[in-house]
């Protein structure tokens, strides 16, 4: 009668006695995410440049992505120019795979398409160079992590994209964590225009590194593109044209006028601001996380956006 309530203190003891007495400074709750963020500078923030940044208006709302011409510059100039020529405007979502990508284009474009009815892409590039990686550019602000990588020799943060280098090769890249926006291509590496592009919605795919080209990454809007219902074929197509969801149109930010644009703002990761939130994913506790990780992956880390509310103009 006695032997399960032993063996519960047994097991109950064993585990307090794992897990040490802890100091007054340890067991001090770390600060949020918010308060971390509330005590940034204006100058640890940065507005991306209108001549990258892409709205794309859908049904449910929309979507803001940041190019990454410094990483994959033919891509996104050839994005530039399908986005300025409309191209994109009516076309479609063609396909949600679950914890993985969904990927917007041309649907005639697919193996099941009407391929007479295949939208010119007019002045952009039909094929581009691979644009997988890029030679390391020591001019280019690169914050690191310290806890290593499956993936890659080093892993950290440039210009707000999580990236991974290679010093033997001299070579570094864009990571698929999510949020990223990649070039979609057939089996031919030079396929990939950027006239179909995806979005990471899943766990982190990183086996596309160095496989795809990235583009940029969503600034705003990911729950427009995570929470879209999948679609039933392989690899996410949709099966009736029914279910796509139609795209109403994508814009350039250096084309809106500039009052008429959302004043976006993306903390820098050179920033002391975004190390303390680097520490604080690391060795962070409180009431409910009583032990820290130590560690970090790079895909885990989410670089903050923010839409600064404007002044309030007074008359006196």
């Amino acid at each position: 009668m006695l032997r399960r309530p032993l063996v519960a203190l047994l097991a109950l003891t064993s585990t307090l006695l794992a897990f040490p007495a802890l100091t007054a400074e340890q067991t001090k709750a770390t600060p949020t995410a918010k308060e971390i963020l509330a005590k940034s500078t204006p100058a640890e923030w940065r507005k991306p440049d209108p001549q990258n940044l892409i709205y794309m208006q859908l049904p449910q709302g929309r979507v803001v992505i940041e190019l990454a011409p410094d990483f994959t510059p033919l891509h996104a100039a050839n994005i530039r120019t399908l986005v300025r020529e409309h191209y994109f405007d009516g076309l479609a979502i063609i396909r949600v795979q679950d914890n993985f990508v969904t990927q917007w284009g041309d649907p005639n474009d697919d193996d099941n398409g009407d391929k007479s009815k295949i939208r010119s892409l007019g002045k952009a590039s039909k094929t581009l160079p691979p644009e997988y990686t890029r030679p390391i550019d020591p001019k280019l602000a690169w914050t690191a992590l310290p806890d290593g990588d499956v993936y890659a020799p080093e892993v950290g943060f440039s210009e707000g994209f999580p990236a991974a280098r290679d010093p033997a090769s001299g070579q570094e890249w864009l990571t698929h964590c999510y949020g990223a926006v990649g070039v979609a291509r057939d089996v031919d590496p030079q396929t990939g225009s950027g006239s179909s592009l995806y979005a990471v919605i899943g766990q982190a795919p990183r086996r596309l590194d160095r496989n795809l080209a990235i583009a940029g990454r969503v600034l705003e809007g990911m729950p427009l593109l995570s929470g879209l219902p999948r679609g039933a074929e392989p690899m996410g197509f949709y099966t009736k044209p029914a279910q796509r969801i139609t795209i109403g149109s994508v814009r350039l930010a250096a084309d809106i006028p500039a009052k008429d644009r959302p004043s976006i703002e993306v903390l820098r990761t050179d920033s002391p601001t975004f190390a303390t939130l680097i520490d604080a994913k690391r060795n962070g506790r409180n009431a409910f996380y009583a032990l820290p990780a130590g560690k970090v992956d790079l895909c885990s880390i989410d670089v903050p956006v923010r839409e600064p509310t404007p002044a309030i103009k007074t008359t006196h």
